[in-house]
């Protein structure tokens, strides 16, 4: 039986990828690490949640506790991006949570607790091309809690918009383009007062002919 269950309070797959130690030093330093990596955060999850969470692990009794949060930003807008760090005063701690707050859920999401080598100055900011992290860079999936699309797929509609518009330029500035709506035509009428046509001899010619006719049949009618 004890080689079916998987004890919640083991190290998972995860590893910083820009780390060099080699794995036996690696489990090393985790069996005595007192730093958690935390991941799936939602962007909009505040420090203030995490602490109250991950203080329930925590034994102050014994002088633990949570010794501080590193919250995750991205590397350009400097704004949470998923993930932080949090850091107990005891190993015992980290395992603690490892076991009973990892695959729980923090603001509607699972979160993933791991063990981690220790924080590092600069571990905080995303290493994505657009500045978060990098499997939001090739997510292809709409996530609210995360930003919405995935950086390349934000990327892509935003190279759709912006081909439909200079489409939509050309139509209009090009030399088969459709008239604009008449602005010429508007302002002609604005530049003045519109001039009539003058009369013709024709024209006077024209409204006579009734005239005479009229005069007639009134004589007509004295002589009868």
């Amino acid at each position: 039986m004890a080689h079916v269950i998987v004890p919640l309070d083991q190290p998972s797959n995860y590893k910083d990828s820009q780390n060099r130690v080699d794995k036996h030093a690696q489990n090393e330093v985790l069996s005595k690490s007192s730093t958690l990596y935390i991941g799936n955060l939602s962007f909009y999850t505040t420090e203030e949640q995490i602490y109250e969470l991950f203080s329930k692990c925590t034994s102050p009794e014994e002088g633990g506790g949570v010794k501080r949060i590193i919250m995750g930003l991205d590397r350009n807008t400097k704004t949470p991006c998923g993930f932080c760090f949090v850091e107990y005063y005891t190993h015992a701690e980290a395992l603690a949570s490892m076991r009973y707050v990892s695959g729980t859920k923090l603001d509607e999401r699972v979160i993933r607790c791991d063990l981690d080598l220790g924080y590092k100055e600069g571990r905080q900011y995303g290493r994505g091309k657009s500045g978060g992290q990098v499997r939001d860079e090739h997510r292809q999936d709409y996530d609210a809690g995360r930003g919405g699309w995935g950086a390349q797929a934000q990327r892509l509609e935003i190279e759709r918009r912006r081909e439909v518009e200079d489409r939509y330029a050309d139509a209009t500035d090009g030399p088969g383009a459709v008239a604009g709506g008449g602005g010429d035509w508007k302002e002609r009428e604005g530049a003045g007062p519109t001039l009539k046509r003058g009369r013709s001899p024709d024209d006077e010619g024209d409204s006579s002919r009734p005239t005479a006719r009229s005069r007639k049949d009134r004589d007509q009618d004295d002589d009868s």
